[in-house]
């Protein structure tokens, strides 16, 4: 399979990319940033691409991939919802549209969030813009896309926080993570378990378009 990911300077992204690249059933992975990611490997491709809105410019670049993992993502603290939007869905949807026209049998997978809002109407704003990013996507007409929402993320093989704050708990309350593991072992999930649920449900999809910590835990195997 040939992938594409998004978000590969984060922490999810990154966990994503180190278990694409190790994988016997990924042939080539194409990472789309807006800044190099300083890992060489003989499976990457790197694009690096600066407008987010638009993808028409380099759609000879997105031709013949059979999955996008979009694992893109910022905080929400400190933006007004216009700046959010932008940011979350209007950027996710602008690739997606794209690469529905370049490759019709695609699976898309977008790493959303455990609380997120399928109504669209809720207060919290954050939950609502990607309650809509998530519907948006799943009526895009995709052969697959699949929405995963994990709860407490534990990240392995190295990958560390882009998130000032969870860079902070991940340092000192790991502990406590690693607690509530213990005591809701299907609320927590960690990079790699994300990472080989999106390949397998990619392979072999899944009964539910909308993935919560446990339905991820299940399709990593």
């Amino acid at each position: 399979m040939k992938v594409i990911i998004t978000g590969t300077t984060g922490m999810v992204g990154k966990g994503v990319l180190l278990e694409c690249l190790d994988h016997s059933d990924i042939t080539e992975v194409l990472s789309i940033s807006r800044k190099p990611i300083e890992i060489e490997h003989s499976k990457l491709k790197e694009l690096i691409h600066q407008d987010f809105s638009e993808f028409a410019s380099v759609a000879d670049q997105l031709k013949g991939y059979d999955a996008c993992y979009a694992c893109m993502g910022v905080s929400a603290a400190g933006l007004k919802e216009e700046q959010y939007t932008k940011l979350t869905h209007t950027f996710t949807l602008s690739l997606a549209k794209e690469l529905l026209i370049l490759n019709k049998d695609m699976t898309f997978n977008y790493v959303s969030g455990e609380g997120t809002d399928s109504s669209e109407k809720g207060r919290g704003m954050w939950a609502r813009v990607k309650g809509k990013t998530e519907n948006d996507l799943l009526n895009l007409g995709f052969a697959q896309a699949f929405m995963f929402r994990p709860g407490a993320i534990i990240p392995l093989r190295g990958v560390e926080p882009s998130s000032k704050l969870y860079k902070f708990l991940i340092r000192y309350l790991k502990w406590l993570i690693k607690l509530i593991k213990m005591i809701a072992p299907k609320a927590v999930v960690d990079t790699t378990q994300i990472g080989l649920a999106m390949i397998n449900v990619t392979k072999n999809g899944y009964d539910k378009r909308v993935l919560k910590p446990y339905d991820i835990q299940i399709l990593a195997g």
